[in-house]
């Protein structure tokens, strides 16, 4: 039994905190969730359908987007991948990704794909006060080299084990949850007059290019372009 985009959208319609969406071979929508619809502060689907990330997001997000997009037009499948969304009407907000190429008769002839926002960790797991101790010492030492080694330690388990029920507890890996807590302090921090470079150095990234590049995959769009768009509506205008 085979179920058509046409009969998924309603069901994914009545879930708050998914969005999902299909494109086609262009990058246009053809499919869109009303949570998507809502984020954007549009009002109906029709305001998304047949548009491209380009026209529906600020352009430094809606081009990585349309990056993205272009990469699994070429087959590569994206498994939840980090990212900060950031819309319009609310504030940016934590989800997990994934992303497919969608297939007839095997050709690709679009993307289909879910965006889930990042839930409550799982307070109910047996060793939870230890992986929340773990996570503590993260969110003092993110700046620093931080090991996984070292943090499997502090929760007196193996690596494997540790990277096992870390997961089940945050929904993320221990490196993705590094990565969000130094994204975190530097999206606070570009609000500030520090330098990019000093910033990326604050958040514990080995150099200016590693910084630019693993915020841009995570936020959609570079360090500056990021500050740029925020003071716009603040109503600053950048330096």
């Amino acid at each position: 039994m085979k179920i058509s985009a046409d009969e998924l959208e309603p069901l994914f319609d009545v879930l708050p905190d998914v969005v999902f969406f299909v494109k086609d071979t262009e990058g246009r929508y053809t499919h869109a969730n009303l949570t998507l619809v809502r984020r954007l502060g549009l009002k109906q689907r029709g305001d998304v359908i047949g548009k491209d990330v380009t026209e529906l997001f600020p352009s430094a997000m809606g081009g990585s987007y349309a990056v993205q997009d272009r990469r699994v037009l070429s087959g590569e499948i994206i498994e939840n991948q980090l990212e900060v969304h950031i819309f319009a009407n609310r504030a940016p907000g934590w989800c997990l990704t994934c992303k497919r190429p969608l297939r007839v008769r095997g050709r690709i002839c679009g993307v289909v794909g879910i965006s889930r926002d990042l839930g409550l960790p799982d307070g109910r797991h047996p060793i939870y006060d230890r992986l929340k101790r773990v996570l503590a010492y993260m969110q003092e030492h993110y700046g620093d080299g931080v090991r996984i080694q070292s943090l499997a330690e502090q929760a007196e388990l193996s690596i494997a084990q540790f990277e096992r029920h870390f997961r089940r507890v945050f929904q993320l890996t221990p490196q993705q949850v590094l990565t969000k807590l130094r994204i975190e302090a530097a999206m606070r921090m570009l609000h500030t007059d520090d330098s990019v470079a000093s910033i990326g150095v604050a958040c514990g990234f080995v150099d200016q290019s590693a910084f630019a590049r693993q915020f841009k995959a995570t936020v959609g769009m570079t360090p500056r372009a990021y500050r740029a768009l925020t003071q716009e509506q603040q109503g600053v205008m950048p330096a």
